[in-house]
């Protein structure tokens, strides 16, 4: 079974994404913040991480770079999963080393299809 690392300090969402990646046939594994999802990173075999860009403590863009800095997680695509959807968000998470971009409030066609694509 692939392994998602969602990353969400909001209980309501985290509750969402895990129930959609289950029923999409993933295993979803949960961090709260940054600390933890580097942990996380480090110890499982991940396929994906879908990574909150406001968190508590660390922030989302902060985590990406200490992942793709670390060769044992640089290979990791890495989502943004973000409230921000302005025009040029996802050009600048892109950008910034992000494999994707799934924007909140969570659009499910989308979000199944982005990670499908990502997925190994």
């Amino acid at each position: 079974m692939k392994s998602v690392l969602v990353v969400e300090d909001n209980p309501l969402i985290m509750e969402l994404v895990r129930t959609l990646l289950v029923s999409f046939g993933y295993e979803p594994l949960e961090a709260v913040d940054g600390s933890m999802a580097i942990e996380l990173s480090k110890k499982n075999k991940l396929n994906i991480i879908l990574l909150d860009i406001q968190l508590p403590g660390i922030d989302g863009t902060e985590v990406l770079k200490f992942l793709k800095e670390d060769p044992a997680t640089r290979e990791i695509p890495v989502i943004a999963l973000t409230a921000h959807a302005m025009r040029g968000d996802e050009e600048k998470f892109l950008r910034a080393g992000f494999s994707g971009y799934i924007s909140k409030p969570i659009d499910i066609q989308r979000f199944k299809s982005v990670i499908e694509q990502l997925v190994a």
